[in-house]
C-alpha cells in the first residue's frame, strides 16, 4: 500500500477487492449450477470404482443431495473464478510494491492459477483413486461391514482435498514472493530442510485422513516443491549487494563538496 493512503482507504479498497472477489466467484457458481449434477458425478467416480460391486453412495436425510450439489457448484465456481481472486488480491498488495516488482503481476495470476489447478488434478487423478480404494478395501475387510459412503460426507472430504493439493502446490509460488521480498533466501531454505520435512508430515496429518498413506500423498508433493523453491529462491532471490573494503574506503576519503 502507498504511504499516502490512510487506514480508511486501505480498509475501502480491499472492501472493494473482496467485493469483485466475492461477484465473481457468485457468477461463477450460478453458470456451474446449471451442470453440478454432472459434476458430482465426475468427482465421485474415483470412490464409486473402489466401492465394492452392488455398492453405491446414499443420502441419510432428505436434504443432503440438495445442499451437496450447491457445494459442488460452489466449488466449481471457485475454481472458475480463481484466477479473478488472485488478480485482486494482486491489485490489494501492488500499490505496496516497487515499480520493477509489479510486472511479474500477470506472471504471478497466471503461475498461480497453473500451481492450483496442477495440484487438484494430481491430487483427483493419481492419489484419489489409491486412497479411496485402500479406505474402503480396508473397512470392508473388517467384520464384513458392508460400504455405504454418504455422498456430503465424500464431497467434504473430497474438496477438503483438492484444497489441501491445490494450496500445497502453491509453495514455490510463496517462496518465490519470500525471496524477491528478501525474506527467506536459498541458503536459509536449504539450512532449514529438516523442519520443512517435519512440516509436511504435520499437514499432511491436519488435512488428509489418519492413515499414512493418505498423509505422505500430500507430505512427499510439499517435500519435492519445497526444492523446487529453493531453486526458485536462488535464481529469483532478492541478490545482497557486497561492498568491497577498498571501495568502501574510496568512499569515506572523498572530500565532501
Amino acid at each position: 500500500m502507498s504511504e499516502g493512503m490512510a487506514i480508511t482507504d486501505h480498509l475501502g479498497e480491499l472492501r472493494k477487492r473482496l467485493m469483485i472477489a466475492a461477484g465473481s466467484w457468485l457468477v461463477a457458481f450460478l453458470g456451474c449450477y446449471s451442470f453440478a449434477e454432472k459434476l458430482f458425478e465426475y468427482i465421485s467416480e474415483p470412490v464409486r470404482q473402489a466401492l465394492p460391486e452392488g455398492s453405491s453412495l446414499v443420502f441419510i436425510n432428505a436434504t443432503e443431495p440438495f445442499f451437496t450439489i450447491l457445494k459442488v457448484a460452489a466449488l466449481a465456481g471457485l475454481v472458475v473464478a480463481f484466477p479473478m481472486i488472485i488478480w485482486q488480491v494482486w491489485g490489494f498488495v501492488a500499490p505496496g510494491l516497487y515499480a520493477h516488482e509489479k510486472k511479474f503481476a500477470i506472471p504471478f495470476v497466471f503461475f498461480s492459477t497453473l500451481c492450483f489447478g496442477t495440484g487438484t488434478y494430481f491430487g483427483f487423478s493419481l492419489v484419489f483413486p489409491m486412497i479411496f480404494s485402500f479406505l474402503v478395501t480396508y473397512g470392508t475387510g473388517v467384520g464384513g461391514i458392508q460400504a455405504m459412503l454418504s455422498m456430503g460426507a465424500y464431497l467434504t472430504l473430497a474438496t477438503r482435498l483438492l484444497i489441501a493439493f491445490g494450496l500445497v502446490f502453491e509453495l514455490p509460488i510463496v517462496i518465490f514472493f519470500l525471496a524477491r521480498m528478501g525474506i527467506v533466501d536459498h541458503k536459509w531454505l536449504a539450512k532449514n530442510r529438516k523442519f520443512s520435512l517435519l512440516l509436511a508430515f504435520v499437514i499432511g496429518a491436519i488435512l488428509t485422513p489418519p492413515d499414512i498413506f493418505s498423509q505422505a500423498s500430500i507430505a512427499i508433493p510439499f517435500i519435492l516443491l519445497y526444492e523446487v523453491g529453493i531453486i526458485v529462491a536462488r535464481l529469483f532471490g532478492k541478490k545482497k549487494v557486497i561492498i568491497d573494503d577498498e571501495d568502501a574506503a574510496e568512499t569515506d576519503s572523498d572530500p565532501v563538496s
